[in-house]
């Protein structure tokens, strides 16, 4: 049987136990929640009925700083996933060092059956619901799975009604307008692009030399394969949720971005519906693949930047990539993990690779507490050295005990936060 989620985190823990020599003492503070705050919040519909929602907020650990993670509105909601997404929020703070812990929290319900208003109050009574727990220095939500700037904006103003002042820190991922970060909209493949130019400088490879193919066209994959372009690598595959392409020449980002953006998808480069320009798919040495196709492809870089679970046992052995940098969170099984690593190719772990994310979430936070905020140059001058630093502290800790860049990345953040914990007399 299948682990869950969070027993493929405890299996990590585990195996970091044993790298750095822990006790069960030192490891007990991250094997299990501080706190699972579960209730239930209740709205009117537009109909006029009553209807009850389930909503939660778990908070892992907070002994490198207040808990930071984002709230989801989803009908699946499974506390297993959750306690595991807290835990990693955690970890991944802890892999770039700033001075956040781990949340993760939300509402169970299918927002594609609620209309604007419905989900306006199902905001607000979140919010209400959580106001005692959250806090600037208490726990910072943001935006998760089917939340948005605009859905944080309405939880803001909902918290300061109860609380009775301004407090624009409590809630990251905001709209500019009331408090939220210049380069906020990038900073997940932008951080994932200064990990990438790090190690590629270690290796001594060169950009020019490189193909990378991009699985997910969203707002990260996106803006990766556009930054990946300008520094001169090859983009030579790209998909959506509905097939991509691929072209040993290169395939233009920004013109498969226009195509997605006026028909749906960028399969439409080359085909209207189910009719494909033969022609000029032979004219650029072009061809339409599966998500999956893209996986297989021929390429030096592999970033899954869609979904969890991409690269699985089945197809982990047919990986030509010899970096595989994941933009997306767990777009790779453990099985299909150790499988990669016996192959020798580099996993650029996403606690770390799209760590640029929350980063430059915790500088919103900041900017919120100062009242003072930076310019968009300023954002990614400030991205940059954590992001290479934390890279350069995971790469050589994995060359120094001999083990893969995930396990020292995650061995990395668990020695910081033991550390911290017993500093605090927690352990």
């Amino acid at each position: 049987m299948k682990n869950t989620p969070f027993e493929n985190y405890l299996k990590n823990l585990d195996e970091t136990a044993k790298i750095l020599k822990l006790t069960k003492e030192e490891v007990a503070p991250l094997m299990t929640p501080q706190n699972i705050i579960q209730t239930e919040i209740e709205i009117s519909m537009d109909n006029g009925k009553k209807k009850k929602f389930e909503a939660y907020r778990v908070q892992f650990n907070n002994a490198r700083g207040p808990f930071k993670g984002g709230i989801r509105f989803h009908p699946d909601a499974d506390i297993n996933e959750v306690k595991a997404l807290a835990a990693l929020m955690a970890i991944k703070c802890a892999v770039v060092k700033i001075p956040l812990g781990g949340g993760k929290g939300g509402v169970k319900c299918n927002p594609k059956e609620l209309s604007n208003e419905e989900i306006k109050k199902i905001s607000r009574a979140w919010a209400n619901a959580m106001a005692p727990y959250i806090g600037v220095d208490k726990d910072i939500p943001a935006p998760d799975v089917y939340t948005t700037p605009e859905i944080m904006a309405i939880m803001l103003d909902e918290y300061e009604k109860v609380i009775g002042k301004s407090e624009p820190g409590v809630i990251t991922g905001k709209p500019l307008i009331v408090g939220g970060s210049l380069g906020r909209d990038k900073a997940t493949a932008q951080g994932g692009v200064y990990v990438l130019e790090e190690i590629r400088r270690t290796l001594g490879l060169k950009a020019k030399d490189l193909k990378v193919a991009v699985q997910g066209f969203g707002n990260a994959g996106a803006n990766m394969a556009f930054l990946l372009q300008q520094l001169g690598y090859t983009i030579v595959a790209i998909s959506d949720s509905q097939g991509g392409i691929y072209s040993k020449n290169g395939v233009d980002p920004h013109q498969a971005l226009r195509a997605k953006e006026e028909k749906g998808n960028v399969n439409h480069l080359y085909c209207e519906g189910s009719v494909c320009d033969m022609k000029k798919l032979a004219r650029d040495e072009a061809k339409i693949i599966t998500n999956e196709e893209l996986l297989e492809c021929e390429c030096d870089i592999l970033v899954p930047a869609a979904l969890d679970n991409q690269i699985r046992e089945d197809n982990a052995p047919k990986i030509k990539a010899k970096i595989v940098l994941e933009l997306a969170n767990g777009p790779t099984t453990p099985q299909a993990d150790a499988i990669l690593e016996k192959k020798g190719v580099i996993v650029i772990p996403d606690v770390l690779a799209n760590a640029g994310g929350v980063t430059v979430s915790y500088f919103e936070w900041v900017q919120n507490r100062m009242q003072y905020y930076w310019t968009e140059e300023e954002v990614l001058e400030k991205l940059k050295p954590i992001m290479v630093s934390s890279a350069k502290d995971g790469w050589n800790l994995s060359r120094e005990k001999n083990i893969s860049f995930r396990k020292a990345c995650f061995a990395k953040a668990v020695e910081r936060i033991v550390k911290a914990s017993k500093y605090r007399g927690r352990i």
